[in-house]
């Protein structure tokens, strides 16, 4: 019956800075997003896979300076000038490469914005966007960039417990290292398998645990 409940309960991340796990694939991302008062031109770039923690850093420095946080995507339908009047963090700027109207838009964030902070996340570095305004890809070039890089086995694991515990769902520790020994290595992956643990849970009308992570990648339990 706990866990039925648990299931009736609205799931969300939690972005806190307590809820950030440091590990070597983050300090440094972590240390630069920290010092953004020396930033250099008051702006950084956030680099690193998918799910690895970009949008929650943005989330860490919004708290800290007071900023905005707001998609790529969604800044051609924003009031440039009204959202330029404070810190502003741009989630997922390498999305809209080879959107014209979305590209002048950052553009004149971007200058906007000078001098009053601006965080940019994306996938890769700005060369490999395939941006066509040249005036963006020099500003953004030029950027100071901090690198998220892929999961070790510790980071990994904590990730894992924070988006079970985003569901509000308490796994045992054998799940988690079942999981981390046979699971792709990327954060993306993790996400993955616990909406799916979690959705075979509720129709099984069972617990998560090692058994069922084992049977569905139909493997013996091992314990």
């Amino acid at each position: 019956m706990s866990r039925q409940l648990a299931f009736d309960l609205p799931s969300g991340e939690a972005f806190r800075r307590a809820d950030f796990f440091v590990s070597e694939a983050n300090k440094q991302a972590l240390t630069a997003v920290e010092a953004w008062r020396d930033w250099p031109e008051g702006k950084l770039l956030l680099v690193g896979p998918e799910g690895a923690g970009k949008t929650h850093l943005a989330h860490v420095w919004a708290e800290m300076a007071g900023a905005e946080v707001v998609s790529a995507a969604k800044l051609i339908d924003a009031d440039l000038h009204d959202l330029a009047e404070g810190p502003v963090a741009i989630e997922n700027a390498d999305r809209i490469a080879g959107d014209a109207e979305a590209e002048v838009a950052l553009f004149h964030l971007h200058n906007l914005l000078a001098g009053k902070g601006l965080l940019v996340t994306a996938t890769t570095p700005p060369r490999d966007w395939g941006l066509r305004l040249p005036d963006l890809l020099s500003r953004m070039q030029a950027a100071s960039v901090a690198q998220l890089d892929p999961p070790d086995d510790m980071l990994l694991s904590a990730v894992l417990i924070k988006l079970f515990a985003d569901r509000q769902i308490v796994v045992a520790p054998n799940l988690i290292s079942f999981l981390v020994s046979r699971m792709d290595r990327s954060f993306a992956a993790a996400r993955e398998w616990v909406k799916f643990l979690d959705a075979r849970a509720l129709a099984l009308g069972r617990p998560i645990s090692r058994a069922l992570a084992a049977e569905v990648l139909d493997l013996p339990d091992g314990r």
